[in-house]
């Protein structure tokens, strides 16, 4: 029986040894970084595509470039509180190096050496060109410094422990960045880059498991929002195979539908969207309609 006790216990310890190791953090050093000057007009074109001020904007400011954060983010493992991304050195990242910022944008840890929550998209935004994350912190500095903190996340056991988040990055943080597909064209590979690398669109247009991670093979089919709140819609051509290329543009510029209007979180979306080019748009637009049906979770009938 000793024996047996023993074995269990060298078995729980090099367990537990084996987990500790493969969820360190994840970081990106300053010498993997190659000499490269800013271009902040693509930054700001990063800036809208991937939504920043949607979460990050100081709540009912109408100011959209204040980056104060405190946004509340809903869920089912408890609430969200996105975080000051200002220039402010003390309240924000004013004092992350470039470095720091490649390394939460891909690997989803902090300047500290912790695990960021995946309510912040790293898993999408990993999928980002090295030189457009580069523009996107550049043109992060050049806007207004805010004070002050965003409340801490308030999470249930066991959600709130970010050591178990290596864990999950293990299973759903693919670590390599798009890869264009070459039997399509520019305009295809323009919009796949703009709708799954900062666009995001699969993080909340997909219904996840019981982990928190996106069902693959039922990517872009919608299912309920997180914070429990309506319901995010099928995107494939299982959802909205009627809509035109044209039609699925106009949603992105004006927020109009065919049969009626944006509603929810994506009304703050198409206020970004509506800031890139027509071609960005015309591109996401030509990408999405390409999304093969896929048929999702059912959405409750209305009572």
């Amino acid at each position: 029986m000793r024996r047996f006790m023993l074995a269990i216990i060298v078995l729980v310890v090099l367990g537990a040894a084996v987990f500790w190791l493969a969820t360190l953090p994840s970081k990106v050093s300053a010498d993997t970084l190659p000499a490269y000057t800013p271009d902040l007009a693509n930054g700001k074109i990063m800036f809208h595509a991937g939504g920043c001020n949607s979460c990050h904007a100081i709540p009912n400011e109408e100011d959209r470039t204040k980056l104060g954060g405190g946004m509340e983010l809903k869920s089912p493992y408890g609430s969200f509180y996105s975080p000051n991304i200002s220039p402010d050195p003390r309240d924000g990242i004013g004092a992350w190096s470039e470095a720091d910022f490649v390394t939460a944008m891909w690997k989803g840890t902090s300047p500290s050496g912790r695990h960021y929550f995946p309510a912040f998209p790293y898993p999408s935004y990993r999928h980002m060109k090295l030189e457009d994350v580069r523009d996107l912190f550049a043109y992060l500095k050049t806007l207004p410094r805010m004070e002050g903190k965003a409340r801490r996340h308030d999470l249930r056991f066991p959600y709130n422990l970010r050591r178990a988040v290596g864990g999950w990055k293990l299973l759903y943080l693919a670590d390599k960045p798009f890869a264009p597909d070459p039997v399509q064209s520019a305009q295809w590979n323009r919009g796949a880059y703009l709708v799954n690398g900062p666009g995001h669109c699969a993080e909340c247009h997909s219904p996840r498991n019981a982990l928190g991670g996106i069902i693959e093979e039922q990517r872009f089919a919608g299912g309920p929002s997180p914070d429990g709140e309506g319901w995010i819609p099928n995107i494939t051509q299982a959802g909205i195979g009627n809509y035109s290329v044209g039609e699925i543009e106009e949603v992105l510029t004006t927020g109009d539908t065919p049969e009626d209007s944006v509603g929810g979180a994506m009304v703050a979306v198409v206020r970004n969207t509506a800031q890139l080019s027509k071609d960005d748009r015309a591109a996401m637009a030509i990408y999405i309609k390409s999304l093969p049906p896929v048929e999702g979770p059912k959405p409750p009938e209305a009572k």
